[in-house]
C-alpha cells in the first residue's frame, strides 16, 4: 500500500462534474496486414507487460471524510477487458473523423472503484492505420512518467520476442477503515514537523534568491515596467533599454479572450504535425530552441485566430509551461513531479521572426525566474497542509477562475519523447500525439511531443467555447511556414 503525495491528490480534488485530469495518449500506428488484429495484440502485450506497468494496477482506497490523502492498493480485482476496449470511426475515418471520436472519448470521468485508467483500440482509419487512445488519471503519473510508461508498454522492434508467459505481481487486500484511520492520526501528528522542515529549506532557497543577480535584474525590470507617479519616482534616473523597448514581462492578469471562461463537459480535439528536422533546422537558423520555436508557433497561431475572430487582445496572451522536476534519481517513479512557470506569448508582436525572437526572451526570462525561485519544493508544499485544507483551497481556486481574471490565458507544454521508432507487434507507431486536459477558466491546452522524426501537436480545449479548435491548428502551421519563409529570406538577404 502506497500513499498519494499531497500533488497527486490535488489532481483528484480538482475533478468534478465537469472537468477530468486524466492525460492521455493517442497512438497512430499501420497495420502491417489484412490480418493483424490491433485489440487482440494490444490486450496480450498488456496482459505480458502488467507486473512492469505498476500504474496500471494500482486502484485507490480513499480515507473517510477525506482526513488524508487516499492510497494506491494492487486492485484486488483487477479486470484486464474492463480497460482495454475497441473503438471504431466509420470507414474510411479521417484525421478529422479520429479528433472527433477523441475529443468524445476523453470527456469522460474515470471510475474510481478501478485502477485510473482506459485503453481505446480505434479501428476504421484510411490508410490501412489504427490508433490507441490510453487514458490515464494525472494523480497517477505525469506527463513525463506517461512517456516512460509507453515505452514500457511497446516494443523497440518489430515482433520482438515475447517473454515466457506473463510476469508475476501480487494483488493486495483492501485495507479496513480502522486501519486507515490509524494512519491518517499518525499522519497528522509527523505533518507538521515536516512542515517545519519544509520551511527551512524554502527559507534557505530564498535567501539564496535574494542574492541570486538574476532576482535582483528581474526585480529591476519589473519596477521599468511600472507607469504613473510610482513608476516615475521609482525609476528616477534609470534608463531603458536602448531601442526604448520595455522588458517582455508577463503581465499581472491575463488579457480576456474567447477560452477563459467555464468549460463545459464537451471537449474537442485537433492534432497537426510537423516534421522535426524541419523545425530543428528553422531554429537552429535562427539561433533558437525547439521550445522556444514551439511557443512562436502557439503565440503566432493564437495571434492569427483571434485576429479572424475580431478579439484579439492589445496585451500579449500569457501561457502556463509545465517544468519537469525529474533528476532521474526518485525513489518513487510513479508520482508527479511537476511545477510550472508563467511566459508571456507573442500574440502582439507583428511578424514571424520578431515573435520568434520575442518568445526566445519570454522564455529565458521565465526560465530565469524559475531557476531562482524554490519552485522544486511545489510538490512538497502542496503536501503540507491536512488534505482537507487542500481540497477547499483546490477548489476554491477552480471557482475563483470562473469569476476573477485569469492567472493565464493557456498551458502550453513541449514533452521529448522517444527517438527511436517503437512497434506494437509488428505494427510500427508513426505518430505519439498528446491529448491534456483543460479547467473552469483555462480552456486551452497546447501539448507538443515529439516522435523520432515528428513533432505532433495535441490541441484540446472546451467543445462549446472552441468549436472551431481545427482553424488554430491550422493557424499553428500556417504560423510554422510563414517563420519558415521569413528565416530563409532573412538568411539570403532577401
Amino acid at each position: 500500500m502506497k500513499q498519494l503525495s499531497g500533488l497527486d491528490s490535488v489532481f483528484l480534488d480538482a475533478e468534478d462534474d465537469h472537468q477530468y485530469t486524466h492525460i492521455s495518449q493517442l497512438l497512430i500506428l499501420e497495420r502491417p496486414s489484412a490480418d493483424f488484429e490491433p485489440h487482440t495484440t494490444w490486450r496480450r502485450q498488456l496482459a505480458d507487460r502488467l507486473h512492469q506497468l505498476e500504474p496500471l494496477r494500482r486502484r485507490l482506497v480513499e480515507v473517510p471524510f477525506g482526513l488524508d490523502h487516499p492510497y494506491w492498493i494492487a486492485d484486488p480485482d483487477f479486470d484486464l477487458d474492463f480497460h482495454v476496449r475497441r473503438s471504431a470511426v466509420p470507414p474510411p475515418g479521417s484525421d478529422a473523423d479520429l479528433d472527433e471520436l477523441v475529443g468524445r472519448l476523453v470527456a469522460a470521468p474515470m471510475d474510481r472503484d478501478h485502477p485510473l485508467w482506459v485503453s481505446h483500440v480505434i479501428e476504421g482509419l484510411a490508410d490501412d492505420r489504427f490508433a490507441i487512445l490510453t487514458m490515464i488519471h494525472h494523480s497517477a503519473v505525469d506527463g513525463a512518467a506517461g512517456a516512460e510508461l509507453l515505452e514500457l508498454m511497446l516494443e523497440d522492434a518489430p515482433d520482438a520476442e515475447r517473454p515466457d508467459g506473463a510476469g508475476r505481481w501480487r494483488s493486495e487486500t483492501a485495507p479496513s477503515t480502522t486501519e486507515v484511520l490509524a494512519r491518517a492520526a499518525a499522519n497528522g501528528v509527523r505533518r507538521p514537523a515536516r512542515g517545519l522542515l519544509l520551511a527551512a529549506r524554502a527559507g534557505q532557497s530564498l535567501a539564496r534568491a535574494t542574492r541570486n543577480p538574476s532576482v535582483i535584474d528581474l526585480a529591476d525590470r519589473v519596477r521599468g515596467t511600472l507607469r504613473g507617479p510610482l513608476g516615475s519616482l521609482l525609476n528616477a534616473g534609470r534608463s531603458r533599454d536602448e531601442d526604448g523597448r520595455l522588458p517582455r514581462l508577463p503581465p499581472l492578469t491575463s488579457p480576456p479572450t474567447p477560452f477563459n471562461h467555464p468549460i463545459s463537459r464537451y471537449r474537442r480535439f485537433a492534432h497537426r504535425s510537423l516534421p522535426l528536422a524541419e523545425v530543428k533546422a528553422v531554429g537552429k537558423e535562427a539561433g533558437a530552441t525547439i521550445n522556444d520555436v514551439v511557443v512562436a508557433l502557439c503565440g503566432g497561431g493564437l495571434r492569427r485566430w483571434l485576429l479572424d475572430r475580431g478579439e484579439l487582445p492589445d496585451d500579449p496572451l500569457t501561457a502556463m509551461v509545465p517544468v519537469s522536476l525529474r533528476s532521474g534519481d526518485e525513489e518513487d517513479r510513479w508520482t508527479n513531479r511537476v511545477s510550472g512557470t508563467v511566459a508571456a506569448l507573442p500574440t502582439d508582436v507583428d511578424g514571424p521572426l520578431e515573435r520568434l525572437r520575442a518568445a526566445h526572451e519570454a522564455l529565458a526570462l521565465a526560465k530565469q525566474v524559475f531557476a531562482a525561485l524554490p519552485g522544486e519544493l511545489t510538490p512538497d508544499v502542496v503536501g503540507l497542509g491536512a488534505p482537507l485544507m487542500t481540497t477547499a483551497i483546490s477548489r476554491a481556486v477552480t471557482r475563483w477562475s470562473t469569476i476573477g481574471p485569469a492567472p493565464f490565458n493557456l498551458i502550453v507544454s513541449n514533452v521529448p519523447g522517444p527517438r527511436e521508432p517503437l512497434y506494437l507487434g509488428s505494427a510500427a507507431m508513426t505518430h505519439y500525439v498528446p491529448v491534456s486536459a483543460v479547467a473552469d477558466g483555462v480552456g486551452l491546452n497546447v501539448t507538443v511531443q515529439s516522435y523520432v522524426d515528428q513533432l505532433d501537436f495535441g490541441l484540446l480545449g472546451c467543445a462549446e467555447l472552441l468549436p472551431d479548435l481545427h482553424d488554430l491548428a491550422d493557424a499553428i502551421i500556417a504560423e510554422f511556414d510563414a517563420l519558415r519563409d521569413a528565416v530563409r529570406a532573412e538568411g539570403t538577404g532577401a
